[in-house]
Order: C-alpha cells, then structure tokens, then sequence
C-alpha cells in the first residue's frame, strides 16, 4: 500500500512539473494573436503561408496573419493580417513571404518604406513578393549545372608543334 502512495505523489509532482514546462513554453513562444487593425496583400503565391503566421518587422513581431482569400477575378491569394495599432505602416511598405530556417515554416515580413502618408485601416500593401520555395530554387540550379556542360565552354588552345 505505501508503494501505490509512493507511485501516486511521483505522478502528481511530474504532471506539475510538466505543466510548469507547457506555461513557460507558451508565454515565451509568443504566440498571441496581436489584434490590432487590418490590412491586405496580394501575392503571386504564398505557398507554405499559413493563418495565425507571424507578422515581423526586423525580427520582431507586430502582427499576425488572419486569413488567406484567392481573388476570383486576378487568381491571385490575398493575404489578410492585423497590424498592432501603435505600429504605423508607410504606405510605400513592403510585404515578403519569407521562411524561418530551411525546415522552418513562413512568416509575413514587412519592410517599411519612407512614404509620409500611411497606410488607412482596411488598407492595402502594394508592394508584395513572393519567394520561390526550395523545391523551385534546387530546380533551376540543377537545370542551370545542366546547360553548363558542353558547348558554353570556348575549346581548349592546341599546344604549339615544334
């Protein structure tokens, strides 16, 4: 009977200590939606984009991704986010999708320009870009080693004769 005791308080203290390590995991992961108001940006593709993504400037959150929308008329996915509202966003502002680390998933980088007029709630960000996904970037070097070999090299010069 004392050894049940035993097993009973050893479980309870690392099912507190587990719960220790789940809150200070997600208050240090940052993970809150920042409400704030919203904006919009259309990219060519957002592959890997997801809802709840990260909105960074510099590396620092300001936002977050709330939803993704294709346009039925450009065919082009419309990405909307909230923006803190202590940030102001120029509207010469720069919206980029971009990736953590190589395993990593994507974020919306922001890079503010220096227009002085800002962008309005319910805004739009004109100047968006797309980064192409490893599988394209391995694709074109693989093809580019490819047209490499043969005819692009001008012919070895023939030693002279004596």
């Amino acid at each position: 009977m004392r050894r049940n005791v035993i097993e009973t308080v050893l479980g309870g203290v690392v099912l507190a200590v587990a719960a220790f390590f789940l809150v200070f995991a997600y208050r240090s992961a940052d993970l809150r939606r920042v409400d704030g108001y919203e904006v919009t940006a259309s990219f060519s593709s957002i592959s890997g984009l997801q809802s709840g993504a990260d909105v960074r400037i510099s590396g620092v959150k300001v936002g977050s991704v709330t939803g993704l929308t294709l346009d039925d008329k450009t065919y082009q996915a419309v990405v909307h986010l909230s923006v803190d509202p202590a940030i102001k966003l120029p509207k010469d502002t720069a919206a980029i999708v971009a990736s953590e680390s190589l395993l990593g998933g994507k974020y919306l980088q922001l890079e503010p320009g220096g227009d002085p007029d800002m962008i309005e709630p319910n805004g739009r960000i004109e100047y968006t870009q797309s980064t192409p996904g490893l599988e394209q970037l391995l694709g074109q070097v693989i093809f580019s080693l490819q047209g490499n070999k043969g005819g692009d090299q001008p012919p070895a010069a023939e030693p002279p004769r004596m």
